[in-house]
């Protein structure tokens, strides 16, 4: 089985072609994208407009090249995978557009696919990952902790009450005056800092539900830098230190509380898991090794360029609904929100 997987509900185009291999893992034919980081930089953040037309101007050649690599022709696929949604709604509904249109064009089955879902999912596209497992799924605009017990099948454990970790990274780089992308670039400087010379809270830390609050974090930083001010480089490495420090003990201890939540909603956890743009952070994926090791639970954390948006988690997303049987119609809606357990409340930022 071989799927197209089309993804652009942010800022990366991307397009790739996976394989399902006979052990039940998928191999990637190709993999393609284009980031789109240099046209958002002068603004500090993405701008929706700039993104869904660049979407618009690469994305029929991002398809061709996913071919052209693949050493494949259209109709030798068995199905088209698009992310229709959550994301831009702009950015989206060009690629949910452009996947059905192949899909009609080369009369093969189309997956819409959840990108929340795909993210959920991608760690079983090179491993063999047996349901249930816990997901922390951590992103620029979704921090949540799953029970994931089938395609399809799953129970929120937390969730963020305000930002979610990766836009608290972004935003606290940015009052810094570190460079865009804020994450990565708050990372690299933390490297070099003290994580304890600024005492920073560590929200909800304690409690007894597994979710996150992260705006109280970001305000002391910003608070502890203006009392620094002029900062010089050694307080600049020593904030993002100290913030990145305060979140790795904040994630730890929710995963913690949410494994003990984990047994009612699923049995017993074959594995943890770590998605989204914000597991590729070196920090965190050393302290949930840590903790793995302690509790005595395999963790799984994909390769970092599988963790940031990508078209590869979206066909292997389509995979694993297509061997099942689901398929979606051409009507399939494009979703600026789209829940992965939608029997939980709401969060409260509305994006989990």
């Amino acid at each position: 089985m071989r799927v197209l997987g089309i993804e652009t509900t942010c800022d990366e185009t991307a397009a790739a072609i996976v394989e399902l291999r006979p052990d039940g893992t998928g191999a990637i034919l190709a993999d393609e994208i284009i980031s789109q980081i240099a046209a958002h930089a002068a603004y500090g953040g993405v701008v929706p407009e700039i993104a869904a037309r660049a979407h618009v101007e690469f994305l029929d050649s991002l398809i061709t090249r996913a071919f052209v690599n693949a050493g494949l022709k259209p109709h030798q696929i068995d199905g088209v995978a698009a992310a229709a949604g959550p994301g831009l709604i702009g950015g989206v509904l060009v690629g949910l557009m452009a996947g059905k249109g192949f899909a009609l064009a080369t009369n093969k089955p189309f997956i819409a696919v959840n990108h929340l879902e795909a993210h959920a999912l991608v760690a079983r596209l090179g491993a063999r990952v047996a349901f249930p497992y816990m997901l922390l799924l951590v992103s620029g605009g979704h921090t949540q902790i799953l029970a994931v017990r089938g395609v399809g099948d799953y129970q929120r454990l937390g969730a963020t009450m305000d930002d979610a970790i990766g836009e608290a990274f972004d935003k606290v780089a940015k009052f810094l005056g570190l460079p865009y992308p804020g994450g990565p670039a708050l990372e690299a400087a933390a490297r070099d800092g003290d994580p304890q010379r600024f005492a920073l809270p560590r929200p909800m830390v304690g409690k007894p539900n597994a979710d996150f609050s992260l705006s109280g974090l970001k305000t002391a930083t910003r608070l502890a830098a203006e009392r620094a001010a002029p900062l010089t480089q050694r307080d600049v490495a020593d904030l993002c230190a100290s913030f990145q420090a305060a979140v790795v003990d904040v994630i730890v201890d929710r995963m913690r509380v949410a494994l003990g939540r984990f047994q009612g909603a699923a049995g017993i956890a074959r594995a943890f898991v770590i998605a989204g743009g914000v597991a590729s952070n070196g920090a965190i994926r050393e302290a949930l090794a840590r903790f793995s090791a302690q509790v005595g639970v395999p963790l799984v954390a994909p390769p970092p360029r599988l963790c940031t948006d990508n078209g590869a988690m979206i066909a292997w997303a389509g995979i694993e609904r297509l061997r099942l049987g689901p398929v979606d119609d051409l009507a399939a809606p494009a979703r600026p929100r789209w829940p992965l357990d939608v029997t939980a409340a709401p969060a409260l930022n509305g994006k989990a």
